[in-house]
């Protein structure tokens, strides 16, 4: 195919199938001002001599701090600063607003939190086309225990560690199902035995479940939440929970009887749910956060993937609402 003939989006989104580190180069312009922008076509070039590249487009309102200029530093971002690779990728803004730096070779600002950084100085500057690439001899690197924060097919990503094989012994089977089930039934143990201690049944348990997602539910609707975790909700058992001061029903003008909590019941389920958030940092204990965070990611696409033929009673934007105990200050 004619190069003149390229369709620029697809380049473009072909150039994504390669994936790179994010960066943030920085320096201090012939006005003393401080320029930084983000960047990931950075690369290295040489060992001995230290040396590295990156390149920037010509139509960049900084590009004439950074080809004026003696010294330029590379940041490579961690998977937690995602929002600084967005604050440096904007046009017309104070990047350096608020933000904490400290000075390099020819008081070029360096940032923290980084993956990595490299102070370097310019020794060759290049035409590249729309873009300039400056190749810098390193002075001074610094390496930090952090995760990289990555960028593939026009979006962040994280690194994820190959999964470790999982042992049969332990496990007694591999199968997803059974993963899943023994991790929520080990994380909810602690929980049930703190509830029974105050007297609550497993239907108590779950009846706290079920409306710290949205008060205000009707019997059916309850009644079908139940019956998606197998079980079976009756009429005098809600009477029970009413006669112990948990709950009150309510008739609206529109005829069908909510159920709410009262002020104990709701205090009872802020207990719970400090419970339940107690159990999940202390299950999630051997991960780091990047780790606990990709979990959380791939368990979500698994119940996306599940959840596409659930009637839509069992669909969450059914079930959670806006008035959800689990954002609520305790």
């Amino acid at each position: 195919m004619n190069p003149s003939n390229f369709d620029p989006r697809q380049f473009r989104q072909a150039l994504g199938a390669f994936t790179t580190g994010v960066t943030i180069v920085t320096t201090r312009g012939a006005d003393g001002q401080d320029y930084g922008l983000t960047a990931n076509s950075f690369n290295s070039v040489s060992i001995d001599p230290p040396m590295v590249l990156w390149s920037l487009n010509k139509d960049s309102s900084s590009a004439h701090a950074f080809t004026g200029s003696k010294h330029f530093a590379v940041h490579i971002l961690a998977t937690d600063q995602e929002h600084l690779s967005n604050r440096f990728a904007k046009r017309g803004t104070d990047k350096f607003a608020d933000l904490t730096t400290t000075r390099g070779h020819d008081g070029v600002p360096l940032l923290d939190g980084c993956s990595a950084r490299f102070q370097c100085r310019t020794t060759y500057q290049y035409e590249g086309g729309d873009h300039i690439i400056l190749v810098g001899e390193v002075l001074a690197f610094d390496r930090f225990d952090s995760s990289p924060l990555v960028f593939h097919g026009g979006g962040y990503r994280r690194l994820l560690e190959p999964a470790a094989t999982v042992d049969q012994s332990v496990y007694g089977d591999n199968w997803l199902g059974f993963l899943l089930g023994r991790a929520y039934y080990q994380m909810q143990l602690p929980i049930r035995q703190q509830l029974k201690a105050m007297g609550m049944s497993d239907l108590d348990f779950e009846l706290l479940g079920m409306l710290s997602f949205g008060e205000g539910k009707t019997l059916t609707e309850l009644r079908r939440l139940f019956e998606f975790v197998g079980k079976e909700l009756l009429q005098e058992q809600l009477d029970t929970w009413v006669n112990k001061g948990l709950l009150i029903p309510e008739t609206p003008v529109d005829g069908a009887q909510r159920i709410y909590f009262t002020e104990a019941g709701r205090q009872l389920t802020i207990e719970w749910l400090a419970f339940a958030k107690a159990a999940e940092m202390t299950a999630l204990e051997s991960l780091d956060y990047e780790e606990a965070q990709q979990l959380k990611l791939l368990i979500g696409r698994v119940i996306q993937q599940t959840g596409e033929t659930l009637p839509a009673h069992w669909r969450k934007e059914n079930i959670w609402q806006d008035n959800n105990l689990w954002q609520q200050p305790g």
